[in-house]
């Protein structure tokens, strides 16, 4: 039986080092099933789904992890996956939120939370902040792609994000 794991893992960037975390699942002959990758200030970051046959393979790359902290600086963590669950029955439409503000503290927080009450899951989230070029101005720039329930109005949801958008000041708008 085939099992799946989540293994995340970071450190300072540098030429190498997806090479080196990949190298473990590789070598314990791990299937990795898909990845995010990304650079966060200074540190490159490692999101990877993977699965393998070995019932030992958490305690295997727990060692390997240590290892790999102490010999290249790489903080990583395993984690396996419940099986997934059949049958859902909800039908689901991706709608992608784009928001743009001065920069302030609760922007992510006060939208993830908004969408957590109204039962909409985020799947994948982005955000940067940046100089604007006219007036230097730090702007927040986020984007959000959520499952909505095929049954919920799309009008009444754009209703909803326009009192999120007005408490932090912020433009939102939603694609279908």
């Amino acid at each position: 039986m085939t099992n799946r794991y989540i293994m995340t893992a970071f450190g300072k960037d540098r030429t190498g080092i997806v090479a080196d975390v990949t190298r473990l699942l590789y070598k314990n002959n791990c299937n990795l099933e898909d990845t995010t990758m990304s650079m966060l200030a200074d540190e490159f970051t490692l999101s990877l789904l993977f699965s393998s046959q070995l019932t030992d393979i958490v305690e295997l790359l727990t060692r390997e992890c240590r290892r790999l902290e102490l010999d290249k600086g790489i903080s990583a963590f395993v984690r396996p996956l419940q099986p997934q669950q059949e049958g859902n029955d909800k039908s689901y439409k991706t709608c992608t939120l784009h928001i743009e503000g001065l920069d302030q503290a609760g922007i992510v927080y006060k939208t993830s939370q908004f969408l957590a009450d109204q039962n909409l899951s985020i799947i994948q989230l982005d955000s940067a902040a940046s100089a604007s070029p006219q007036s230097g101005a730090t702007i927040y720039n986020m984007t959000i792609d959520i499952q909505v329930p095929e049954n919920l109005p799309f009008d009444q949801l754009e209703e909803n994000l326009s009192t999120v958008a007005d408490e932090l000041h912020v433009d939102i708008t939603l694609e279908r």
